[in-house]
């Protein structure tokens, strides 16, 4: 049986390469997701890309197996300074955020609001643009902050990332004063 490091190795970075045998072996053997989790920290990106690819694929159908991973997703994937790992933390921020405990929260938003303020990858940009949006919806305080930084990404020269920071502009709630 090899690794999971060594079966997310190698060949074309853009390529999933045997992800989807990864996702099988742990669906097979759920033991084995703390093994994948740990691949994150291989010194491969494409290792640790394939490891965000597959747990985006496992949470679609075992959402419940990655809620207990919250934690250790803020602590050591939130350091890792990789695009991958950063856009994937924002969509699994999205689709966990009904188990995040208060504090669990405050650790993904802190995550979220530097990578607005300081990535560059355009992925990163609008994953980490609809999710903190997402969350406005219900902490005031966070739409407060966010509006700013969505005028200022909506100057991006880039069509795909000014193009969704206007489109969330577009449906913003009126948020001139603090709640």
């Amino acid at each position: 049986m090899d690794s999971f490091d060594t079966m997310l190795s190698g060949g074309h970075p853009n390529s999933l390469g045997r992800t989807i045998e990864v996702v099988q072996a742990v669906f097979a053997d759920p033991s084995r997701l703390d093994e994948l989790f740990e691949c994150y920290k291989s010194d491969d990106p494409v290792v640790r890309l394939r490891t965000s690819n597959a747990l985006k694929r496992i949470e679609a159908e075992r959402h419940d197996w990655i809620v207990p991973l919250l934690d250790r997703l803020i602590d050591a994937v939130g350091a890792l300074d990789q695009a991958s790992a950063q856009w994937t933390l924002a969509q699994l921020f999205l689709r966990l955020t009904s188990d995040m405990s208060p504090a669990q929260y405050r650790g993904a938003t802190k995550i979220l609001k530097r990578n607005l303020e300081q990535h560059d990858d355009w992925i990163v940009l609008n994953a980490t643009m609809e999710t903190l949006f997402q969350w406005s919806h219900t902490d005031d305080e966070l739409g407060l902050w966010l509006k700013p930084h969505l005028d200022r990404i909506a100057k991006d020269p880039r069509k795909s990332v000014a193009g969704r920071a206007k489109k969330l502009l577009a449906c913003y709630p009126d948020r001139t004063s603090a709640p």
